[in-house]
């Protein structure tokens, strides 16, 4: 009986098998290797939640905008101060403000030390100085803890958000040039709607 089962078992594989090959592509040398189909990513951007515009800049921008293109090593930099804004449970708005400061401090390059050419000891994203407390120069040139320090500041100014963005950031970051960060307030929005759900 066992034997007899067995027969039956390895037949029945045997036509599922052979019913596999005949029923399965055919052998034709135009047919396409396996290793050729790949799967392809599709992006939906409808299946995001879109970002409130209306949030990104409620008081409209001020003056004439400045635009720069930007490398990948700039834009993890905004990614890392979108990331490190929603670490601090700020909103949309706090990102725009950040990200229009380190493009007028910064054009958001993690700088060191630029010997002669430095403002003081300012360093990193923010161009924040350790002499004024900001932190060491390892912590402000680290993108997150300098993000932090900069939205911990923000945090602080009294109605920050019915602020002009200019008047915003200069509150927090005491500038010898306060009206320059409204240049970067459009390019910061577009950089804030284009990866804050990402």
């Amino acid at each position: 009986m066992n034997t007899i089962m067995r027969k039956s078992v390895l037949g029945i594989a045997g036509l599922a098998f052979a019913g596999g090959i005949f029923a399965g592509p055919g052998t034709n040398a135009e047919a396409a290797p396996v290793e050729s189909v790949k799967p392809v990513a599709v992006t939906v951007q409808a299946d995001k939640p879109g970002v409130d515009k209306a949030k990104l800049i409620p008081h409209g921008v001020q003056g004439e905008q400045s635009r720069i293109e930007l490398d990948g090593e700039q834009v993890e930099n905004v990614k890392a101060i979108i990331a490190a804004t929603k670490k601090s449970d700020m909103d949309e708005r706090a990102a725009v403000v950040a990200i229009a400061t380190a493009l007028q401090e910064s054009k958001l390059e993690n700088l060191g030390h630029l010997g002669d050419r430095n403002d003081h000891d300012s360093q990193g994203l923010f161009q924040q100085r350790p002499s004024s407390g900001w932190g060491t120069v390892e912590q402000i040139t680290d993108p997150e803890y300098s993000t932090t320090a900069f939205l911990k500041g923000l945090k602080q100014v009294d109605g920050w958000q019915d602020m002009p963005l200019t008047k915003a950031a200069q509150t927090v970051q005491v500038s010898a040039y306060p009206f320059h960060y409204a240049q970067w307030e459009q390019q910061a929005a577009d950089l804030v709607a284009e990866h804050w759900n990402n």
